[in-house]
């Protein structure tokens, strides 16, 4: 490895570090609701390895709790993590025209919220390996966090595990109260999205839970983009 593209994994293992503890105590909590949905901790870290995102995770892994046809599953989870399209177009545009396809995709199969915004800090053109270097510390985090959530849910009694089990809930709360605190329309979608899950589960019971997810997530999401436009 050339001096410079050290100099650059580097970088990246040195900001990765914090994003590497904060994903092992989330994942740790995933891990609780993997168990839930049957997997062992081998499944967790395979699939965390494979699919570093919480919320898709975490939608899959309720469907996949509700016996779900896979067809099911891979909706919810290319929903839930649609987002990460839009940053990888961002984050392309910090490559110089040099970069290769194989390096773009490698990048792009780790870009979570959190490398996301530490590659977007960072000034001039992008260097992979920057990359490369926060998540070789990053994944792991993720991946050992949810074997031993499920390892944990394994062994601990269940009143414990079902009390673990809401520190994921938390998680959630705690994503969006800060956006929806800036930004009254935020706050008027998560409302409404609430409100619409909660009818949607009693006059909808027929339907299950992740189809429902899926439905309401693209329609709300699509009336609230096209009445309420981002400006740039």
């Amino acid at each position: 490895m050339k001096t410079e593209t050290r100099k650059f994994f580097r970088e990246g293992v040195h900001d990765g570090i914090p994003i590497a503890l904060g994903y092992f105590v989330v994942s740790f909590t995933l891990g609780i609701a993997a168990r839930r949905a049957g997997l062992t901790p081998f499944d967790g870290f395979i699939t965390s390895l494979l699919n570093n995102a919480s919320a898709g995770e975490y939608a899959a892994f309720l469907v996949m709790e509700a016996d779900a046809p896979y067809l099911e599953i891979a909706l919810i989870t290319l929903i839930a993590n649609a987002r990460y399209l839009l940053m990888s177009i961002v984050v392309s545009q910090k490559f110089s025209r040099s970069t290769s396809f194989i390096h773009r995709f490698f990048v792009g199969f780790d870009l979570t919220d959190e490398i996301f915004g530490i590659t977007i800090a960072r000034k001039g053109k992008l260097n992979p390996f920057y990359n490369y270097g926060a998540m070789s510390v990053a994944l792991p985090g993720w991946s050992v966090g949810t074997a031993l959530g499920i390892f944990a849910g394994n062994v601990l009694p269940m009143n414990i595990v079902s009390a673990l089990s809401v520190a994921l809930y938390g998680m959630f709360i705690a994503i969006i109260i800060p956006p929806a605190r800036s930004e009254k329309i935020i706050l008027g979608v998560v409302a409404v999205s609430f409100g619409l899950s909660f009818i949607a589960s009693n006059f909808w019971a027929d339907i299950s839970s992740g189809t429902r997810t899926i439905i309401l997530t693209v329609l709300i999401a699509s009336l609230a983009a096209y009445f309420f436009p981002k400006e740039d």
